[in-house]
């Protein structure tokens, strides 16, 4: 527990002592945006919204690090006041580094602990392009595509009906390829959807391989550097499959300080990375079966 408190609090100063710092990279971005003003920006501040990625990018030689935590269940019959609504618990955690190549496309890295449910010690690599960006005055959308790819290098457990049973090396992979259309409908609201594809090389006997869901997501802006988002993933799979599975459904709070992007936020996905919060969410909103989160996200600049 005193570990725990010990890492949110020095997540907390890491946020906040940025803001004596003279040079602030996420103002420098923002100047730039000023170029064309016919273009429509931050139709979402972060390029995530809840667990999924949005349809922004990093500008060219912005470098982001990312701390992502969700603890345990709030309530429910593993939350409550005897694991201290979930902070005596971690069910993920994921650091990342991601960078913008160009304006409109950006690769990332990073490692999450994992859920246990089926995986543990993932590597997620991705890249995301931005193929068109909403005008004031033509485009009235804008569309990115992210292409993903996991491993997990965790012991390969002794059961041989066990999804981590890896009995070959490429069971250990899986993948998502999912197209972000988004929509700022003037200073105020966001509005998004987000066909996805999941494929995982090796699943259990009452899963699928290959999955589709459909997200959507909205962003309600409060002022400049606050706003609330909702996000919802709704799995389609074959009848009769699957039966203790439940989409991903968050809500967040999202601000920027200087420098910073934080969100926190509830959720009743435990993991992070589309091949746990779409294909292994297995938590229920009306038990209590859901748990807060946050992101830090801080950016540097290079070549400016």
């Amino acid at each position: 527990m005193i570990k725990r408190l010990l890492f949110i609090g020095a997540a907390c100063f890491f946020t906040h002592f940025s803001i004596a710092q003279e040079t602030d990279s996420t103002e420098a971005v923002e100047t730039e945006t000023e170029v064309d003003d016919n273009l429509v920006e931050q139709t979402f501040q972060s390029t995530r919204i809840v667990s999924g990625h949005s349809v922004e990018c990093l500008r060219k030689g912005v470098l982001e690090f990312r701390v992502e935590h969700r603890f345990g269940d709030l309530a429910g019959t593993n939350g409550g006041v005897q694991n201290w609504f979930g902070f005596d618990n971690s069910s993920d955690i994921r650091l990342a580094f991601e960078y913008g190549i160009t304006n409109n496309l950006m690769i990332g890295v990073g490692r999450s602990k994992g859920t246990g449910t089926p995986y543990r010690s993932l590597i997620d690599g991705f890249g995301k392009y931005r193929i068109l960006q909403q005008k004031k005055k033509g485009m009235p959308i804008s569309l990115a595509v992210t292409g993903s790819m996991f491993y997990t290098y965790m012991k390969a457990l002794p059961d041989i009906y066990a999804v981590a049973h890896f009995p070959k090396q490429e069971y250990r992979f899986s993948y998502s390829a999912q197209l972000n259309i988004a929509r700022k409908f003037g200073d105020l609201v966001s509005l998004a959807v987000m066909p996805t594809v999941v494929h995982r090389n090796y699943v259990a006997a009452d899963d699928q391989n290959t999955l589709f869901s459909l997200g959507g997501a909205m962003r309600w802006s409060l002022t400049k550097r606050l706003g609330i988002m909702v996000e919802y993933y709704q799995v389609f799979q074959d009848k009769g499959m699957r039966q203790a599975n439940f989409n991903s459904l968050g809500f967040a709070v999202e601000w920027l300080t200087f420098g910073h992007n934080f969100t926190i936020y509830l959720t009743n996905a435990r993991g992070f990375g589309e091949t746990q919060f779409i294909t292994n969410t297995y938590d229920n909103w009306l038990k209590g079966q859901f748990r807060i989160g946050f992101c830090i996200g801080r950016k540097f600049e290079f070549g400016q």
